[in-house]
């Protein structure tokens, strides 16, 4: 089992720089990826995107890739022939339009500036290598955080499962016993009403077979023990599992809301909202699941 909450970082140098990659994510019920990186870069994203997916199949994944700290960016290397050139379409152009042109310090400052070497990247073929291994450890480690999430939501949804399995056979061992309440009560309303009738009576009988069938969860009983076992073994089975195990707790959910509805029974009722309870903080959880 995986969460979906995962955070992994790794770096590198990379042609004098320094090259930092970070992979983050939370949950959601797709894989939903975005590449944050250098505008020389953008070809490589198709490969970053196919390397990820053999590390998450869901989540929002954010992959962040920065490169800094340039090994010229200390020395006052200027490309002097491109800035000239500069300078000079500068000074036709002012000429062109008949404007007094007189270079000052300061524009010779920014044109060099903007002409300086150290500006450029590797491009992507010659990048393409350091990411690639760089990415592969931070995802590395992302998964590494993602697994270990995992076993602690494992742990938690063990004790859940456990709880909840509790309140289903403290249902189980009422159920029996709601119709011979009913009819208990059915011969005191009648004995305070005056009437006086035979347990044997052939329309107590029916009053009493009739609620026995509208109360009787038998079946809702059989299909959550069933639910429990589709749930517990998922839990243990490796891959994506999220997707299923909110299945399996939305029927979970209906067999439950039919019991209550059906049970008329105060013990029953008050088992059926510790469930309720219970699955709604399983639901939370399972929501972190890959």
């Amino acid at each position: 089992m995986k969460s979906m909450t995962g955070y992994g970082r790794a770096t590198a140098e990379l042609a004098g720089f320094s090259l930092a990659v970070q992979v983050s994510s939370v949950n959601r019920k797709t894989l939903d990826l975005t590449v944050s990186a250098p505008e020389e870069w953008e070809s490589l994203e198709p490969a970053i995107g196919g390397l990820v997916r053999k590390f998450a199949v869901r989540g929002k994944v954010h992959v962040d890739i920065e490169l800094t700290g340039d090994q010229f960016a200390t020395e006052a290397t200027w490309d002097e022939a491109a800035a000239s050139d500069a300078l000079d379409r500068v000074a036709k152009f002012a000429k062109k339009k008949k404007v007094p042109f007189t270079p000052t310090a300061e524009l010779l400052w920014q044109v060099a500036n903007a002409q300086k070497r150290s500006t450029a990247r590797p491009p992507a073929d010659v990048a393409q290598a350091t990411v690639t291994a760089t990415l592969t450890t931070a995802l590395r480690s992302f998964a590494a955080m993602r697994a270990k999430e995992g076993e602690a939501l494992m742990v938690d949804f063990i004790k859940r499962s456990e709880l909840l399995h509790r309140q289903v056979e403290a249902i189980a061992a009422r159920a029996p016993q709601v119709p011979a309440n009913y009819r208990d009560q059915l011969m005191k309303r009648l004995r305070d009403a005056g009437l006086e009738l035979d347990l044997n009576d052939e329309r107590v009988l029916r009053e009493i077979a009739l609620f026995a069938d509208r109360c009787d969860v038998t079946e809702e009983i059989t299909r959550l023990r069933s639910h429990f076992e589709q749930f517990a073994a998922l839990l243990k089975s490796a891959g994506e599992i999220g997707r299923k195990a909110e299945f399996i707790l939305q029927e979970i959910g209906r067999e439950v809301n039919t019991i209550g509805s059906k049970a008329n029974d105060l013990t029953i009722a008050r088992h059926v909202i510790e469930l309720k309870n219970e699955l709604e903080r399983v639901r939370e959880q399972i929501a972190n699941v890959e």
